[in-house]
């Protein structure tokens, strides 16, 4: 199929929201204008659909190579089309781990002609054991595009200066997990009320708090960039916000679970609610909505994190973790759009634009001339999240049976028809 149209459809990028038509030919997007009369060998009727730029998660794991009965590159992949995603940056805590080149060759390999960009995470430590960095430079010639211990944090503050510091030279990224293990002292859920209800040891925010502000204060003395990743608490978005407005190079992320969700989720002793950093408190949810809002949070990740339904089937003794890609737009329709508090111009600047920018990576948008990756969404459609429907190994959604309103219906992904569900 050498060229697609697509009619009356409503296009939207970080700076344009118009109803046109779009004719890709050769994987380029050639024109797009009003009422496009060439023809093409596949027609779509985009009048209920929204176009966006082919949106991009930073935050996945994959679980490939080593735990693939949990997820695999080709399961995660499909996933990740079914949510709307032509690209993601898979984490290292895999097995081997991504610290040396072959496993870097093997998620290449294996991720080809899926329709999904996967870039590999380095890991800041051999074998994410806080020892000894990687070689970073080997590594980054290999492909990665960041580097992280992500999983676990790197607890050594010197380790994690110098690891910065490494990435840096080499243009690297370095992404933060940010927890004190000694403060969470195998804490299960948010310290709180549920968890005093409970009876189940709390996950207090000085953990991410206190990591939080350390990174940052290494970022300000090093002058290099550090990201946050799946930031939870109020406290974490206000030393963000602060460290911003003072010019430290700091980028953070945040999952749609932590605004859309509360730990009172936890009341029903289902593991499917567990993931790290945990659900909050209500105060720490309307914190992060007003840090999508007013900018202090840069992107929405899913932190997709698959496990068996045998490892979740014990509300104690489970591993953290939810899977996300296939709810993650619709979250956001549902929760952020829908709501009246931001536009699907900002939608497009956290899920498609910053990730890309942030990571280093070409961002083209909706335009004549670029290469057609496109994310077809029915931004009204209401369903209710069925997780033995997924693509996703993984069912362990904290999204489930919940409706949403908003869904990707296709996904065009250099060129492409790659996902379709379009009557």
């Amino acid at each position: 199929m050498n060229s697609i149209l697509i009619k009356n459809i409503r296009t939207v990028d970080s700076n344009m929201n118009k109803i046109c038509d779009i004719f890709i030919k050769n994987g380029i997007i050639s024109r797009i204008e009003e009422h496009i009369t060439e023809k093409a060998d596949r027609t779509i009727d985009g009048s209920n659909l929204t176009a966006f730029p082919g949106l991009f998660d930073m935050h996945v794991h994959f679980r490939d190579p080593g735990y693939t009965y949990k997820e695999d590159i080709v399961s995660g992949t499909a996933a990740a089309l079914a949510g709307g995603f032509t690209g993601v940056a898979c984490m290292p805590n895999t097995n081997p781990v991504t610290d040396n080149v072959e496993t870097v060759n093997y998620i290449y390999e294996k991720s080809k002609n899926t329709g999904v960009d996967v870039y590999p995470v380095g890991s800041i430590t051999i074998g994410l054991k806080g020892e000894e960095l990687s070689d970073y430079k080997i590594l980054k010639k290999a492909g990665i595009i960041a580097v992280s211990d992500d999983g676990r944090p790197v607890e050594n503050q010197g380790m994690l200066k110098y690891g910065m510091m490494a990435a840096e030279e080499e243009g690297l990224l370095t992404i933060s997990h940010c927890e004190d293990l000694k403060i969470i002292n195998d804490g299960k859920i948010n310290k709180g009320k549920v968890s005093e209800m409970l009876g189940v040891p709390g996950m207090d925010r000085l953990s991410e708090d206190s990591i939080t502000a350390r990174e940052i204060v290494t970022a300000q003395k090093t002058g290099c960039r550090i990201h946050i990743a799946h930031v939870s608490t109020a406290g974490s978005v206000d030393i963000i916000r602060k460290a911003k407005a003072e010019g430290v190079k700091v980028t953070c992320e945040t999952c749609p679970h932590y605004f859309m969700l509360t730990d009172e989720m936890l009341l029903t002793k289902d593991a499917d609610y567990r993931m790290n950093p945990p659900l909050r408190e209500e105060a720490d949810r309307l914190a992060i909505i007003n840090g999508i809002c007013d900018g202090t949070i840069d992107c929405i990740v899913t932190d997709h994190a698959p496990h068996s339904s045998e490892e979740k089937s014990d509300f104690l003794s489970a591993p953290n973790g939810v899977v996300g890609l296939e709810t993650s737009l619709a979250a956001v329709l549902t929760g952020l759009y829908h709501t009246g508090k931001i536009s699907l111009e900002k939608i497009v600047e956290l899920m498609a634009e910053n990730p890309r920018k942030i990571l280093g990576l070409p961002y083209s948008g909706i335009k004549a001339g670029v290469t057609a990756d496109l994310t077809l969404v029915n931004t009204e459609l209401e369903w209710t999240v069925e997780p033995e429907n997924f693509k996703s190994k993984g069912k362990n959604s904290a999204f489930k049976n919940i409706k949403l309103k908003g869904k990707p219906l296709a996904v065009i992904s250099k060129g492409v028809l790659k996902f379709s569900e379009i009557k």
